[in-house]
């Protein structure tokens, strides 16, 4: 059993596919209420670390425990508390919007009216009123984004999966997908982010975790990044580029201009 004030807990966590080792013996620990962005290139290991929280992938080695739950034991007492919202969204397009939010409800026994009251507020903010009726095959890529974050919102989960959240979103929307996060870290709900826009991760997020092929290379707050790349008053995109050894990109460049 996890320790009650931790939301997530990896300890020693390998996942070989064959001869590749995907993930390399990781160790993480998140708090209840935090917002966590795991950053790493693609092939990083950063999906499949999510699978295995998410209990679609079983480690090779090591332990996964959510919410004090173990992963390999419990997998859908797991699931009931996760909110999930994959890099593209992957929705049954032959319904309408309204069909697919009342099957989600559904699925994870909201109650009627809870189920109502929820989805018209959802729908509101993110300006999807009047558009629940269309079928999704005809939503832009936009609006399908934020018909996968209501879904994973609809059944006030505990615990957060967001990959690549704020894609396809305009500005308002994400302004306030972001400040929801936030209002819901003070509720206890952990949000773990996974996305390439390294801005968003540097002004949501409690802690950064930087993956490279298979490993965690960092692991702290802006500040403490800062400190481990040498780089004390850079951003995000210069300590991730430093730490993953591929900041000297001007070779690179000037390769192309010939």
């Amino acid at each position: 059993m996890s320790s009650s004030s931790n939301a997530v807990e990896l300890r020693g966590v390998t996942k070989r596919f064959n001869e590749l080792v995907a993930v390399n013996n990781i160790n993480l620990t998140l708090g209840t209420g935090e917002i966590f962005a795991l950053l790493g290139p693609n092939g990083s290991g950063k999906s499949t670390t999510l699978k295995m929280l998410l209990g679609l992938l079983q480690p090779t080695a090591g332990s996964v425990n959510v919410l004090g739950i173990d992963v390999a034991k419990d997998p859908v007492a797991v699931k009931r508390q996760i909110g999930y919202v994959p890099e593209s969204p992957d929705l049954y397009e032959f319904l309408t919007g309204i069909e697919y939010l009342d099957f989600i409800a559904d699925i994870y026994n909201v109650s009627a009216a809870e189920k109502k009251q929820r989805i018209t507020e959802y729908l509101k903010a993110l300006q999807l009123e009047g558009r629940e009726g269309d079928m999704i095959n005809s939503y832009s890529d936009g609006m399908k984004k934020k018909i996968s974050l209501i879904s994973a919102f609809l059944h006030k989960p505990k615990l957060l999966i967001l990959d690549e959240p704020l894609n396809a979103l305009d500005p308002r929307s994400a302004r306030i997908i972001k400040d929801y996060l936030q209002s819901l870290k003070s509720q206890g709900v952990t949000t773990i982010l996974s996305t390439h826009v390294l801005e968003i991760a540097e002004a949501v997020c409690d802690h950064i975790g930087i993956m490279y092929q298979g490993n965690i290379l960092a692991l702290g707050s802006m500040s403490e990044l800062r400190e481990k790349a040498s780089l004390p008053s850079s951003g995000l995109e210069d300590i991730f580029l430093k730490l993953t050894g591929t900041g000297d990109l001007k070779p690179v460049v000037e390769e192309l201009l010939k």
